[in-house]
């Protein structure tokens, strides 16, 4: 049997249609009668409806349909979304309308919606409709809004304080009474955006013929969203097909179900036409869920060596104006904060404040990339509090190796205990600092500040859990052609699903990848998926094609070995054929073995053999598993003018095999980039009003070409024994230690003027405030 396309650096099979152009996304779909809405949204942060003025817009010409929250109540069973998942610690709902009713909680905020024969008359039609509102007091600051006498988001709920938890383990107050020394950071993380290349966006079509609705949605969770979408229809799953075409980048928010979604499918069963709506990027600044602001305030207790005693302190998380995807981001955030790093007693505080703003949800990295910038903080301030390299303080401090799997006395949100199943953290800390010679570093320092230049270096580690469940979906199909068909509830978002799982499949029959037909995000194709989210699919589906190809190959093994005369045991597969062993000219083809059980009328399938060439699996993982690494990189900072230049930045990391090296190559590169915008450039901005002041892409900055490094990448493997194929996560962990790395390098260079950095983004006019305080002896930052 030909092996080895596991592991192999194969071509990525769906790039050729997206380089000839022809892929076809949300927008792209064009159907005949097709009307586009245009929404209209909240002008204000928080603001009572009065009265919504709709009769300009229906008059304009070519509009079709203009509907209110009153339009909802008439044609579907509540005019309330779905609600999402409810976490335990959630102390109450917030639910919302599909089109708000009387009150409107953040800007952006879906009020009316405009149907037209075009995306041009929808919005001119949608600038007719009349808003009444009546201005209330926002909440704005997170820290604010839970303290006394801050206005409540919503008349509805009886405070901003929607949750309010610890996580601890140990005796912390003991820990911190005998320390030696205890080190404290207070850090404000920004609130960003997924900024995907794509937007959201729907079409949806009803069919005469069997009232079955259909909708492409640019979207994570098929699967998912064909269940919100039949709860708020009112309708069952099989009246519903959504199919999920090309998607330029999903990083998290994608994968919940929003207002438009429900109201544009609802308008097409009612107006009994095709209907569209896409999110432009004015949109996406207000509509789509984004990540963070956070709030962390902790310390840090060691002994006179630098060994951790114990971290404990509060995060107070902004969620927003309502629960888009439960709280999912500041557990996560609370439980991973640890890393890599051995901490004998813990304890942080969480409260979850409800604001005026626009909600949020996990972003690539999900509440991690800020955890670990917290316990980054907290070493680099130990180091220097001690004396004692950064590099070394880690190392003193990591989990060994001969401790693995090392279990941590707390859970994860789901209740799982926190167990690292496998890996070497102290190497990966030895490969990064060999990698970008950090013993030569003060040598390049040293030359460079005889040049009037500031270097300096970081190092940052971090622990994710992936692969998290409870399953996916998974069916493997050999045609009468020869051909292997996969289909999955596993979605794909750009990072190469269809390559990886055709890797997966083929090479259990020793298959081309031409051989192999991947269908993902298609509910038709499959009953069940999860789809895209938490760095899982690569476990989950990747674990289910192989358990459904290993099933698929024992069964074809054995057709042939009755159409071959042979015993089963003597055969092997290899180019979509079974041969017996040491007798090449004894073969048979796959398809003639799918054939062989396909069926004909009045005659009886071989003996033992029941119909069909097929297998499903819906492998469910047993424990999550945990990808780790360490990030470096090198720095220069003009004094002058604030700006940072990123000279070098490696990156180590591990996600057990790797089923494409290239692949996670690129996962790893552009997870990089994503935390390179969240430490240097990215932040949404709200006023004291929560009117949004970065509304477009030259307010919001994001990283470019020319700001970015060369990522080295350095790969380990440690399979991990807790899925079939030893595979683990690798969508997040470019993102989760960059932040990290880069302000501790940055900070590193400015030792001499010592400036603190305590925030992100640290941009080039923030950070030449800095600089100037500091030479000036303010306060560092």
């Amino acid at each position: 049997m030909t092996a080895g396309i596991f592991g192999s650096r194969a071509r990525r099979v769906e790039d050729p249609a997206l380089l000839r152009g022809i892929g076809r996304f949300v927008d792209d779909i064009r159907l005949p009668g097709m009307l586009h809405a245009a929404f209209v949204r909240s002008i204000h942060a928080h603001a009572l409806i009065r009265a919504i003025e709709t009769a300009a817009a229906a008059a304009a010409p070519g509009v079709r349909a203009t509907w209110t929250c009153a339009d909802i109540v008439r044609h579907a069973p509540s005019p309330l979304m779905p609600p999402p998942t409810m976490s335990p610690a959630m102390r109450f709902e917030t639910p919302v309308h599909a089109l708000a009713r009387d009150e409107v909680a953040h800007v952006g905020m879906p009020v009316a919606v405009v149907f037209a024969d075009d995306r041009y008359r929808a919005e001119d039609a949608a600038a007719l409709v009349a808003v009444d509102y009546e201005p209330l007091p926002p909440a704005v600051d997170c820290r604010d809004a839970i303290g006394g006498g801050a206005p409540v988001v919503w008349r509805a709920v009886p405070d901003n304080l929607l949750a309010d938890f610890h996580v601890s383990y140990g005796e912390v107050d003991g820990a911190f009474a005998r320390a030696a020394h205890v080190f404290r950071v207070d850090l404000l993380q920004h609130k960003g955006l997924a900024q995907s290349l794509e937007g959201r966006g729907i079409v949806a079509r009803p069919d005469d013929l069997d009232g079955r609705i259909t909708c492409w949605i640019s979207t994570q969770s098929p699967h998912v969203t064909r269940r919100k979408l039949a709860e708020f229809l009112g309708c069952d799953e099989g009246k519903l097909r959504v199919i999920t075409p090309e998607v330029g980048g999903g990083f998290g928010p994608k994968y919940l179900f929003y207002p438009e979604d429900a109201v544009v499918t609802l308008a097409a069963r009612v107006l009994g036409r095709p209907v569209k709506w896409i999110e432009d990027r004015r949109e996406h600044f207000v509509t789509t869920t984004q990540e963070r602001d956070q709030y962390w305030d902790v310390e840090m207790a060691t002994d006179t060596e630098g060994r951790i005693l114990g971290v404990r302190g509060t995060l107070v998380h902004d969620h927003g104006a309502f629960t888009a995807g439960a709280i999912n981001l500041p557990q996560n955030a609370a439980s991973s904060m640890l890393g890599p790093y051995m901490v004998p007693a813990f304890d942080l505080a969480v409260k979850v404040a409800l604001t005026n703003k626009t909600p949020t949800s996990p972003v690539r990295g999900a509440g991690r990339p800020q955890s670990a910038f917290a316990m980054e903080r907290l070493m680099d301030r130990a180091a220097q509090g001690l004396g004692i390299d950064r590099a070394e303080l880690r190392r003193r401090n990591m989990v060994p190796a001969e401790r693995m799997p090392y279990t941590l006395p707390m859970v994860n949100r789901d209740g799982s205990p926190v167990t690292y199943d496998s890996g070497d953290y102290p190497a990966a800390l030895d490969a990064a600092l060999a990698a970008i010679d950090y013993a030569g570093f003060p040598a390049r320092r040293q030359a460079a500040r005889a040049d009037g230049r500031y270097l300096g270096i970081g190092v940052a580690g971090f622990v994710e859990a992936t692969g998290r469940g409870p399953f996916e979906s998974a069916l493997v199909r050999i045609g009468p052609s020869g051909k292997i068909f996969v289909a999955t509830g596993a979605s794909a978002q750009g990072q190469g699903n269809r390559t990886t799982l055709a890797q997966v499949c083929a090479e259990q029959f020793g298959a081309r990848l031409d051989d192999v037909v991947v269908s993902a995000g298609d509910t038709a194709t499959i009953p069940l998926g999860l789809g895209a989210h938490a760095s899982r699919q690569a476990v989950t589906a990747g674990s289910s094609v192989h358990m459904a190809a290993l099933a698929v190959r024992d069964k074809a093994l054995g057709i042939a070995a009755h159409l071959l005369e042979a015993a089963k045991e003597d055969l092997e597969i290899d180019r979509g054929r079974i041969f017996v062993r040491g007798v090449p000219g004894m073969s048979v083809g796959l398809g003639d073995v799918a054939n062989a059980v396909a069926g004909t009328p009045g005659y009886a399938l071989p003996p033992g053999i029941a119909p069909g060439l097929e297998a499903s699996a819906n492998w469910q993982p047993g424990a999550l598993t945990y990808c780790y690494g360490m990030a470096a990189a090198e720095v220069s900072v003009d004094v002058e003018t604030g700006a940072v230049r990123i000279g070098r930045f490696v990156a180590v990391h591990d996600s057990g095999r790797l089923i494409n090296p290239m692949i996670v190559d690129g996962q790893i590169v552009g997870g990089t980039v994503h935390g390179i915008g969240s430490a240097l450039f990215e932040q949404m901005k709200f006023d004291a009003d929560g009117q949004p002041l970065t509304m477009n892409l030259a307010d919001y900055l994001m990283p470019t070409a020319p700001d970015l490094p060369n990522v080295e990448i350095i790969h380990r493997e440690s399979p991990t024994p807790l899925n079939p194929i030893g595979v683990k996560g690798a969508g997040e962990g470019g993102t989760i230690p960059t932040p990290a790395v880069i302000i501790s390098a940055i900070e590193d260079a400015l030792a001499p003027f010592g400036v603190r950095i305590d925030q992100t983004p640290v941009t080039p006019d923030r950070l030449s405030a800095m600089i100037k305080a500091a030479k000036t002896g303010g306060a560092g930052a």
